[in-house]
């Protein structure tokens, strides 16, 4: 499909554009020029995306290192007519493929909501006739009658505009309808201020126009959005990253030791299939077969609790992720404020008034000025919006319109001023409609004499057309001087600077409706409408800053908005802070060295457009952070997918939002993501616990085989663990201690701790060195028992490998209780208050007694009845690891917490 060249349609005028797309506003395209152009540029759709299938899913669980190695020894186990050992392997290895394939499959799908954004009727001008046409029909240069409600079917440039407002809040993040209009604009303007385009995929809320289609399908700002969504590239998460490297190492650990101990034993000339048994059991001590289940689990109960706190998570390792949190960039409609339009303030000549006194049920007084009750009356004659008067709290169904209107509405049945009652006493006889040039809007309502006429508008256009103001006092209307024009709009800017969209209203009484609207004006003072901050949003922030998480805000509102909104919820403490606008934000490899960190030192971003977010993440990323990004609109797509989680609301949210981010909100609160990166911090580091359990056991029992192994060159030592009872602990013994510390519930003040860094392995090299002393203390209890039971008790053989092998178990179930932060005490600490902990220890208690006592099972793992005096040795022995641990960790100082 070829594409349009030029793309500055917003600077042509609308000659200009009709010439260059060889069309008439008048006639369209004639039959030969649309099938010709019908042939080139191909069907007005979205190309489709690439999706994952189920197969790939399967595919990807069996991408980790550790599984690979599991694998092998399977394959080994079996070519060595191991079948046991090969069956068990593999049943491990099924059961955690199936746990992350049904995890997933529901994360297939990420642009499939951008392909079916319209399936619609559409009315153009081809040949000189007027037609309705299928959408997918329409070519670069067709013209286009767009009226209220139609979603519009392509990139248009606007001809003709009656009133026309068109909802771009899905492509630009702006909040409120954008008024249209035929004038062209500044080359460099960007998308939210390009007036005179209609994008698509947004739709038209009021009055209609006229336009020519300048771009279709993948040739359209949409189109863009969604080849930045196909080509974004998401990295691995920390956590895939971080196992795969653990599985590396693990993997390089099990091949060294076991060339060095096929090395030694046929140095000292062991038998061959004791050296095949002895490597096949040091493959399935080291890798740890439990680790891959337990993440899963841990993640997957992480994905339950964030989903009962309005979090839903689409893909499984983005729960660790979130702990690792750096960055937020958040949107400000929606998240950070409520999304709903109110009057904040009003500015009349007999004071200021603060209507959120009113809302809270104070400033009774209000009620008293009849300037202020004028002001609001006529703000709700002047008004095309309706709204229900409920004293409970409104739902969308109840109201319509622009918001601006509803929130004049809402504000006059504060003021016990209903437009219903107010109309029929004042009947509505004529309507001036908003116009783009004019700035305004009026009607004109007919009373018990003359005519009124209520006028609403931008305060520069109306000052302009006022000749006086109303008075203080009853019948005390005054000149409106140009110094008094002035300090009005002067006043003006102070209430944009607080964030607020200003309207001003004006009156006047007429003999006729046929009269001028917008001469010789009354004025009535200035309305402050805002889109208030959520009451919650500060607390989390602060929790936010706390954790040494950066909050940013990237927004498509205006500068004075956007700083405005910073300051209010804490995202800023500076007077004036620094906004960086769109027009301004270059692709980060042309800036210069200071530009780029005037950049990343920058908190308030407005007027961005996709791409521009996405070069942002990517800024952030490459210094090492963990970026979270919100977004609900089909704009957000993009940067949804590259961030390192994509955060998408659930309520206001677009499909292909929901779709592609690796969380939704529910509830589109900005606490949610707060709470969700809380779960993440608790997740990882429970994982970390679990990982610390499973590799101090498991690194004890190839310490244990590989010594004895050596030894057993010298004089007769039994190899202390066979294959079968090394697979049986590891996944008895170690997945049920190892779910329950994934369950913990945190340590207090995990919200205190600075994130961890996006590099910083799962295991540190402080945990390693740890890994190393205690599976010398655990792997010396174990061969001490074993030595003892041959030499000082004198056991048979399988006697005394069932000492070792119990020794070892308990020592593990002991362990788990040294795992506790240090500093804390014995009986008040996070393992101990983790009921699940007890729960798993009681049933790998009984499931070891099992292993010995119950017929057929003993047979197969090769075990006997130690006897009183084997269980009094192994017990003894177990606890010194336990006994070792306790004394440090009470004698351990508790790390100081950094904010």
């Amino acid at each position: 499909m070829n594409r349009i060249q030029n793309q500055d349609y917003h600077h042509k005028s609308v000659e200009e554009t009709l010439e260059s797309l060889e069309s008439d506003s008048n006639r369209g395209l004639s039959k030969q020029t649309y099938r010709k152009r019908k042939q080139k540029y191909g069907p007005n759709r979205l190309r489709k995306a690439t999706t994952r299938s189920n197969l790939k899913i399967l595919i990807d669980q069996f991408k980790s290192i550790v599984i690979l190695v599991l694998l092998i020894a399977a394959i080994l186990a079996f070519a060595f007519q191991h079948l046991a050992e090969g069956i068990a392997v593999s049943a491990v290895l099924l059961v955690n493929t199936l746990i992350g394939f049904f995890t997933e499959l529901k994360a297939t799908r990420s642009m499939e909501a951008l392909r079916h954004i319209h399936k619609d009727k559409i009315r153009v001008r081809r040949n000189g006739t007027e037609e309705e046409t299928d959408t997918e029909t329409l070519v670069p240069g067709d013209i286009i009658i767009l009226e209220s409600g139609d979603l519009v079917p392509a990139d248009i440039r606007i001809i003709e505009s009656n009133n026309l407002q068109i909802n771009e809040s899905a492509l630009t993040g702006e909040s409120v309808p954008v008024q249209k209009k035929t004038e062209k604009v500044e080359a460099d303007s960007v998308l939210a201020e390009q007036t005179c385009i209609a994008f698509k995929g947004t739709v038209v809320t009021d009055g209609s126009g006229l336009g020519v289609v300048t771009g279709t399908g993948m040739n359209t700002e949409l189109g863009r959005i969604s080849e930045l969504a196909e080509s974004a590239e998401k990295e691995a998460t920390p956590l895939q990253k971080k196992l795969d490297n653990l599985g590396k190492k693990l993997a390089w650990i099990t091949i060294s030791i076991a060339v060095l101990i096929a090395v030694a034993g046929f140095i000292v000339g062991q038998d061959p299939r004791v050296m095949i048994e002895t490597a096949i059991a040091l493959g399935i001590a080291a890798i740890p077969e439990g680790l891959p289940i337990v993440t899963t689990i841990a993640l997957a109960r992480g994905m339950h609790l964030l989903a009962k706190k309005n979090a839903l998570i689409n893909k499984l390792q983005a729960v660790e992720t979130l702990g690792a949190t750096s960055i937020i960039f958040t949107d400000k409609t929606g998240t950070l404020t409520e999304n709903h339009m109110s009057i904040h303030t009003i500015a009349a000549p007999s004071g200021e008034f603060n209507l959120e006194n009113e809302e809270n049920g104070e400033g009774k007084e209000n009620r008293e000025d009849e300037i202020l009750r004028r002001i609001l009356e006529v703000g709700v004659l002047c008004n095309n919006a309706s709204v229900l008067d409920e004293d409970d709290d409104l739902i969308p169904e109840e109201e319509q319109g622009d918001p601006t209107e509803v929130a004049l509405l809402r504000a006059g049945l504060l003021m016990n001023i209903d437009r219903e009652k107010l109309v029929e006493e004042k009947k509505e006889i004529r309507e001036e409609a908003f116009d783009s040039d004019t700035m305004m809007m009026a009607t004109y309502h007919q009373g018990k004499g003359d005519i009124e006429v209520a006028v609403k508008g931008a305060p520069e256009k109306l000052l302009d057309v006022c000749s006086t103001i109303i008075g203080t006092d009853s019948g005390s209307d005054t000149p409106l001087t140009e110094e008094d024009k002035k300090k009005w709009l002067k006043q003006s800017e102070k209430l944009a600077e607080n964030g607020l969209r200003l309207l001003a209203v004006a009156d006047k009484r007429v003999n006729s409706k046929e009269e001028e609207p917008y001469k010789e004006l009354r004025f009535l003072g200035l309305i402050g409408l805002l889109d208030p901050a959520r009451d919650d949003v500060g607390p989390a922030i602060s929790e936010c800053q706390s954790a040494g998480i950066r909050v940013i805000m990237v927004t498509g509102d205006q500068a004075p908005t956007a700083s405005a909104i910073a300051k209010e919820t804490g995202i800023t403490e500076e007077e004036s802070p620094t906004v960086v606008h769109g027009r301004n934000l270059k692709d980060p490899d042309k800036m210069s060295d200071p530009e780029r960190e005037e950049m990343i030192g920058t908190n308030i971003f407005a007027r961005v457009n996709p791409t521009q977010k996405m070069h942002l993440i990517n800024m952030m990323q490459k210094e090492g952070n963990v970026v979270a990004m919100t977004g609900d609109g089909i704009n957000d797509t993009p940067a949804l997918k590259k961030a390192d989680i994509g955060v998408a609301m659930g309520k206001r949210g677009t499909d292909a939002a929901r779709q592609i981010s690796d969380m939704v909100l529910l509830d589109d609160a900005f606490k949610t993501i707060v709470s969700a990166v809380k779960y993440g911090r608790i997740i990882f580091e429970n994982i970390r616990k679990s990982v610390m359990f499973i590799m101090c056991t498991n690194v004890a029992e190839v310490l244990v085989v590989t010594i004895a192994t050596i030894i057993g060159g010298f004089l007769f030592f039994p190899l202390p663990l066979l294959p079968l009872q090394i697979l049986y602990l590891n996944v008895i013994t170690d997945v049920f201690p190892a779910l329950a510390l994934g369950m913990g519930k945190g340590e207090p003040g995990i919200m205190n701790q600075s994130p961890h860094q996006k590099n910083e392995p799962v295991l540190t090299d402080r945990h390693w060195l740890a890994i190393a002393g205690w599976s010398i203390i655990i792997s010396a209890s174990v061969l001490i028992a074993l030595a003892l039971a041959v030499y000082q008790l004198g056991f048979e053989q399988e006697q005394a490998v069932t000492i070792s092998f119990l020794t070892l178990a308990f020592g593990k179930l002991w362990f788990v209780f040294n795992l506790r932060s240090p500093g804390t005490r014995f009986f008040s600490n996070e393992i101990i208050m983790n009921r699940y902990v007890a729960g798993s220890i009681l049933l790998c208690i009984v499931l070891l007694l099992a292993a010995v006592y119950l017929p057929g099972l003993s047979d197969v793992l090769k075990t006997r009845d130690p006897g009183r005096s084997g269980w009094l040795l192994l017990l003894g022995m177990s606890l010194v690891p336990f006994v070792i641990g306790q004394v440090i960790r009470t004698f351990q100082r508790t790390p100081e917490t950094t904010t």
